[in-house]
């Protein structure tokens, strides 16, 4: 394997580099520089700084002859221009210059035919690490004749002039399509490295391979029935997939392609680890190890982390190769999928468990991207509020959401998918009143599905709901009747009804901004009344 690399096509002219250095002596490099220390589980523990988490808002694309007439400028794609794009770079890499090096060849794309190679240059060794963990390992044949196809340039240390720079303040995560160069600062966060390579492919995919990216995880059965569960942070998107009765494909980020199959992007998994436990999460807890790395976590002196401690943040992370993880399909890709689970923590406790969607129900869901923020999760929030992300994942979708629902609604058309909308949230009350549905009430009901118990049962056996219009089940093995129907778990009818609505008017607020984009089949989808 080639042990030494140059630079200096970047503009980095020194030698003290570090190439494809193993996690573990990336490990034992991070300790010595005392930048993390070593958790009891042989796992390297380290602190990110300022940042434990993504900042949308510091996060733009370089609006250019590509990008111009495809991205969806907003809120959440935010543009820059390329002459201050250049500038900064140019900054960076001057810095960098004076920098000790760490860099890491590897790829994104399980699937040979939309395979990605990224060249991973970063200023701390632990970063490097987590790109080790986090994207595809080539194999020493690969290394041989590689050629980086994009490049993530990770310098956290340093710091943007946003008045000189273009930048709103001094951290940043740039997208350069016509560079083809995601560029890092000021901010130690290791996602926004795998989400600045992701929310590359979530244009390129669609745009150049007519092939659909989705923020989601997926795992496989015995069988070869693949299953595929989308949702944002803290739904138990992680949690869900990583089963021990089934082979995980992968966490986080998928392609569904137009040969049939779901490949994954990546190369290990980023696991949220906030009150994890060896007996909920046996599989997530064993993958906690020497190679591993944890988040932003609260440790005593012996290493023992309190995963119940969130004083640091409630985002208190872990990445680790797929590998630390037995039960792992090789190579990350299933056929089409059987069923797909679309994942919301319902805060204010009225959505069912779980129930069944519609074509244009699903659709619908899909766009909104429905989860809720609770009290403390961000400053000033002290009552359940409604969280929509568009495709359960905006902050990394370039194009417009209309565009990601019309092609997954085709290939679930084409491939006879049943789509489920799972509550992992609140039941009997709105959080606060109410309790957290129980992890094994929800592996009881996806496994349900799984296994063909709730798809055998008529329309008959399902209660479509009178607010929101899907169908919800009557009964479900391993799970008491009374839990299946949220109204029910309350106890109050006049108190149920009055948040449900609630919720509803949310829904129907925030997809006022897809209504002219949306067919009236879609629009059909939505929640069926807002109000007594």
């Amino acid at each position: 394997m080639r042990k030494s690399i140059s630079l200096k096509s970047y503009g980095i002219t020194h030698d003290n580099l570090h190439y494809q250095l193993s996690p573990f002596e990336l490990h034992a490099i991070a300790l010595e520089k005392k930048m993390g220390k070593e958790a009891s589980s042989g796992a390297l523990a380290v602190n990110t700084g300022e940042f434990t988490g993504r900042s949308p808002k510091d996060r733009f694309i370089v609006k250019d002859k590509i990008t111009e007439k495809k991205v969806w400028w907003g809120d959440i794609n935010l543009p820059f221009e390329p002459s201050k794009f250049d500038a900064l770079y140019d900054k960076v890499i001057a810095y960098l210059n004076e920098r000790e090096l760490y860099v890491r060849d590897c790829y994104a794309c399980a699937d040979p035919n939309y395979r990605m190679d990224i060249r991973v240059i970063n200023e701390h060794p632990w970063a490097n690490q987590f790109a080790y963990n986090m994207f595809i390992r080539p194999t020493e044949e690969e290394l041989r004749n590689f050629d980086p196809e994009w490049t993530v340039i990770n310098a956290p240390d340093f710091k943007a002039d946003a008045e000189i720079d273009g930048t709103r303040q001094h951290n940043f995560a740039i997208l350069n399509f016509t560079r083809k160069i995601v560029l890092i600062g000021g901010t130690g966060y290791t996602g926004e490295i795998k989400k600045g390579i992701f929310s590359a492919l979530n244009f390129i995919l669609p745009v150049e391979k007519k092939t659909l990216p989705m923020h989601c995880s997926a795992n496989v059965g015995k069988d070869g029935d693949t299953a595929i569960f989308f949702g944002l942070s803290g739904t138990g998107k992680t949690t869900l997939s990583t089963d021990a009765s089934r082979k995980l494909i992968g966490d986080d980020e998928h392609g569904w392609n137009n040969e049939n199959a779901v490949f994954n992007f990546e190369g290990g998994c980023y696991a949220k680890v906030i009150n994890l436990s060896q007996e909920n999460e046996p599989e997530i807890f064993g993958a906690i190890k020497k190679g591993a790395i944890l988040e932003n976590v609260v440790m005593d002196e012996a290493g023992n982390v309190d995963f119940a401690d969130t004083s640091i943040t409630q985002n208190t992370r872990v990445s680790y190769p797929i590998y630390h993880i037995e039960n792992v399909q090789r190579p990350s890709m299933g056929k089409n999928p059987k069923n797909i689970f679309f994942l919301t923590a319902d805060a204010f406790g009225v959505l069912p468990p779980i129930s069944k969607l519609t074509p244009s129900q699903a659709a619908y869901h899909f766009i909104s991207g429905y989860t809720a923020k609770v009290a403390g999760t961000e400053a000033g929030v002290v009552e359940p509020v409604p969280s929509f992300s568009a495709c359960f994942g905006a902050p990394f979708m370039p194009l417009h959401p209309a565009k990601y629902a019309e092609m997954l609604s085709a290939k679930m058309k084409e491939a006879g998918v049943n789509v489920w909308l799972v509550n992992t949230g609140w039941t009997g009350g709105p959080y606060g009143v109410g309790t957290r549905m129980k992890l094994k009430y929800t592996r009881a009901m996806i496994n349900a599905v799984l296994n063909g118990d709730l798809g055998l049962y008529t329309y008959d056996d399902y209660h479509i709901h009178s607010v929101f219009g899907v169908a919800q089940p009557r009964e479900c093995p391993g799970v008491p009747t009374s839990v299946l129907s949220p109204r029910t778990t309350w106890n109050d009818d006049e108190a149920y009804y009055t948040t449900a609505f609630k919720l509803t008017n949310a829904f129907r607020e925030n997809f006022k901004k897809f209504e002219s984009y949306a067919s009236e089949e879609i629009r059909r989808g939505g929640p069926q009344r807002y109000g007594f």
